[in-house]
């Protein structure tokens, strides 16, 4: 297979956002936004020459602090496995992202680019596969530890990711079912089409006349105006399968002193962190990119805004101008998200252990088996009404 030389900048553009920019800055979002939904400053001691930059700095002092730890080590562990276990829970939230896209499809002096590492085919399924995958780190640190409270956080771990992909993976097949495709550029393009939310009263025998006034009532055609249970199943498990409040029970301070991790130390015990802080921005990613209309505009497809542009500066520019206003909407839609997801973070109180399994078990399979039926039904009426 040849290798994709025009894939380099983007996956640089992409490795350098999400470890240069995104997974220490989330340091930061924690504490300020806590602090904000606290009434309280946050952090900001650390200072350079007695400039604080809000506590910005706050993120290059912890790397400094874990870079300068003694790493320990466990008397009666495995040191193979506790040395790999941080980068097999960390390595797959990097990888994560190469099948998200940020951009649509574009040309600009004879090149094609399409703004997004791997467009796979089949790209959903890779993200729950390496999703899965992250399980094992937090499971081997916790057994190769060497310490009841670290197995007691692994067996927590194990039955709470396991619990969770199961309704993960069922939640989102009525969007599957909808968009016609497991591959997120297909889905990104489709939900730049709009839909009427009134279009089946044009169908109803007392009501066929006078009925243009239902064009003007539209929705963009986004993964939550179509699948909105869905949309809220499928984050609630990928924030279960993230170990984030309020499913934290695997590292719950007060039962399990710090749960799987509990020795870990330095850069190891930073690694851990870093993979969840990444995890909240893939999870942020991919809600926008399945569910939130991804880089797009509503009401503005990506050849309009080319159209827009290409009269003033050219196909070229315009192409180039459009790329840009792409990312920046992609990412300001994934800020947006991770700002929900750190207030769901800071408001909810940990559930119990016995609440967690009832909820991934009881409630959110049943629904997305529901979901999943109720979707089919519905598709099966469409068709059958429009013909």
């Amino acid at each position: 297979m040849e290798f994709d030389l025009s894939k380099i900048p983007i996956t640089l553009f992409i490795f350098s956002l999400i470890v240069g920019l995104f997974s220490p800055i989330m340091t930061w979002v924690e504490r300020k936004q806590s602090a904000l939904m606290q009434d309280r400053i946050g952090a900001n001691r650390a200072e350079i020459l007695g400039i604080r930059a809000i506590g910005l700095l706050h993120p290059v002092a912890d790397v400094i602090k874990m870079i300068t730890k003694e790493d320990t080590f466990p008397l009666g562990g495995s040191k193979f496995l506790h040395n790999i276990a941080p980068m097999i829970a960390a390595i797959p939230a990097l990888i994560s992202f190469a099948v998200i896209p940020y951009g649509g499809h574009y040309q600009a002096w004879g090149a094609d680019w399409t703004l997004v590492v791997a467009d796979l085919d089949y790209g959903v399924l890779y993200l729950l596969a390496i999703g899965s995958i992250a399980a094992y780190g937090s499971i081997i640190a916790g057994w190769a530890a060497n310490n009841n409270w670290g197995l007691l956080g692994s067996i927590r771990v194990s039955a709470q990711m396991i619990s969770y992909e199961v309704c993960m993976g069922i939640s989102v097949v009525g969007l599957f079912m909808v968009f016609g495709t497991l591959k997120m550029t297909d889905m990104g393009i489709a939900q730049q089409e709009t839909f009427r939310v009134l279009g089946f009263v044009e169908h109803l025998g007392w009501a066929q006349a006078g009925t243009a006034w239902v064009d003007f009532v539209k929705l963009p055609m986004w993964g939550i105006f179509l699948q909105p249970l869905g949309f809220f199943m499928f984050m609630t498990a990928l924030i279960a399968e993230n170990k984030r409040p309020p499913f934290d029970v695997p590292e719950g301070e007060s039962e399990l002193v710090a749960g799987y991790f509990i020795e870990y130390s330095g850069m190891k015990f930073g690694l851990f962190f870093m993979a969840e802080w990444i995890e909240v921005v893939v999870i942020a990613g991919l809600m926008t990119a399945m569910f939130l209309g991804g880089w797009s505009v509503p009401y503005i497809p990506d050849a309009t805004l080319v159209e827009f542009f290409r009269g003033g500066v050219g196909v070229n520019m315009a192409n180039v101008f459009a790329m840009i206003i792409h990312v920046l909407i992609f990412f300001t839609k994934v800020i947006s998200m991770i700002f929900f997801l750190q207030l769901i973070r800071w408001s909810l109180p940990r559930f119990r252990y016995d609440q967690v399994m009832d909820l991934g078990w009881k409630i959110l399979l049943p629904l997305s088996i529901a979901n999943v039926a109720v979707t089919g039904l519905i598709m099966l009426l469409v068709k059958e009404v429009t013909g």
